[in-house]
């Protein structure tokens, strides 16, 4: 393939000279003046192990370019990799301007565009920033449409400086957000023989997948850290207990805990923060990521009444009590501190929960509910139906097959829904998800 790159940064260098080691016939622009000199000269803009092997090979191969603006020759192209940086502004907003400005030169150059070339987004963006920003800056600078006289999707890289050859011929999966086909192939039939799945989602999906990917590492490097600082106070090898952490891969190392939800409760996760938040107190420790998970979790029970209290309705069926669903388990439950603030609220409450109901009666949580929720016990209802019946809003926290059966007839009842279990009623004005 022809193939364009804009912006020879870490990203766009690297890109470049793999594509052309490829055998992908390759033009590289930068504005940097060094940048170019380097890069005809075979040598790579950057420092990194293997990557002056690579670039002087692609150099010589006579399969790489370089230029230091765009011109006409990207209309001849297959495909526009978009690599240029979005720095980060003072108040931490992203720095768009040479994206606003690359979008517009590759504008203008596809007036004389004959073929179907596509833009390919690789700098980190805003989600949304590929439909709402870039495009219509394409299309008012070619007088075209995208996805019909041209393509444009967003690709997002998987590089660490330090191993970007490795990581570039061993991603752990090759992603498009786009949202036509024909990007899509063109992009599936240059990294077809990459291991990993190819996937397909939206843009706004990849957008955020990547920002979202970046900030999850940079809380990993923190978490380890902090687990570290306190370790070492403590005479414990923090090294030695990362490695064994890691070793589980059901729940540490696994999509296990990472599903947009409610809050987390529950016997074991409040009770074993607060005493790892205790010692580091104790041996004067700070651990500001470890204490910031129980404000989070704090805002997103706030963030759940607020849905609720948005609907304008005061009677309330709530489905679920218990911290998940299929246990009574009432301990440090979201769905408890939900509840009593509606009731400090003056909010009047059915609650559905049917494996709570029954720990009334035979369960080991029998006497904590009479002890500590005794003004929830009387709200209690083993009846479906009537929940339902009796709210105004319905506030899901748990989901089963008759559950989610409901939603539907509530919604087409006209009740306010507010899912907290990801049931999902998505189009529909009355309902509201508290992540979705």
């Amino acid at each position: 393939m022809r193939i364009c790159v804009i912006g020879l940064g870490y990203v766009g260098a690297v890109t470049a000279v793999c594509l052309a080691r490829d055998g992908n016939q390759v033009l590289g622009i930068d504005l940097d003046p060094t940048k170019i000199d380097l890069l005809k000269r075979g040598q790579a803009p950057i420092i990194e192990e293997g990557l002056q092997e690579v670039t002087l090979a692609a150099a010589q191969s006579g399969r790489l370019e370089v230029a230091s603006e765009v011109d006409a020759r990207i209309a001849t192209c297959d495909l526009i990799f978009v690599c240029v940086g979005t720095p980060s502004a003072p108040n931490g907003s992203q720095n768009l301007a040479a994206v606003e400005r690359v979008a517009q030169q590759i504008g203008a150059a596809l007036k004389s565009a004959s073929g179907f070339p596509i833009v390919v987004m690789r700098s980190t963006i805003y989600p949304g920033t590929t439909d709402t920003f870039v495009q219509p800056l394409l299309e008012a600078s070619s007088g075209k449409k995208a996805n019909v006289d041209f393509g444009l999707c967003f690709q997002p890289e998987f590089l660490r400086e330090g191993s970007s050859i490795k990581d570039f011929y061993k991603p752990p999966f090759t992603i498009v957000g786009s949202n036509s086909d024909k990007p899509v192939a063109v992009v599936r039939e240059l990294f077809k023989a990459l291991p990993g799945e190819f996937i397909v989602t939206s843009t706004r999906n990849a957008e955020m997948m990547k920002l979202a990917c970046n900030a999850f590492h940079a809380m990993k490097v923190s978490f380890a850290n902090e687990v570290g600082r306190l370790g070492r106070s403590l005479g414990v090898d923090a090294r030695a207990v990362m490695d064994l952490l890691c070793r589980d891969t059901s729940l540490n190392i696994s999509p296990a805990y990472l599903r947009p939800g409610f809050a987390f409760g529950g016997s074991c996760l409040p009770k074993d923060l607060r005493a790892l938040l205790y010692m580091a107190k104790r041996n004067d420790v700070e651990l500001p990521l470890l204490k910031g998970i129980a404000d989070s979790n704090v805002d997103h029970i706030d963030h759940a009444l607020t849905l609720i209290r948005a609907s304008g309705n005061r009677k309330v069926g709530m489905i679920g009590l218990s911290f998940k669903a299929g246990t009574d388990d009432l301990r440090e439950s979201p769905l408890v501190t939900l509840a009593e603030q509606l009731i400090g609220k003056g909010y009047e409450l059915k609650i559905y929960d049917p494996a709570v109901s029954l720990a009334r009666l035979i369960g080991a949580n029998k006497r904590y509910i009479q002890q500590t929720i005794p003004h929830i016990e009387s709200l209690l209802t083993d009846d479906l139906a009537a929940t339902g019946a009796y709210g105004e809003v319905i506030v899901v926290g748990h989901r089963s097959n008759e559950i989610d059966a409901a939603v539907g007839g509530w919604l087409k009842a006209g009740k306010h829904v507010v899912d907290l279990a990801g049931v999902n009623g998505a189009g529909n004005a009355n309902y509201a998800g508290v992540c979705w």
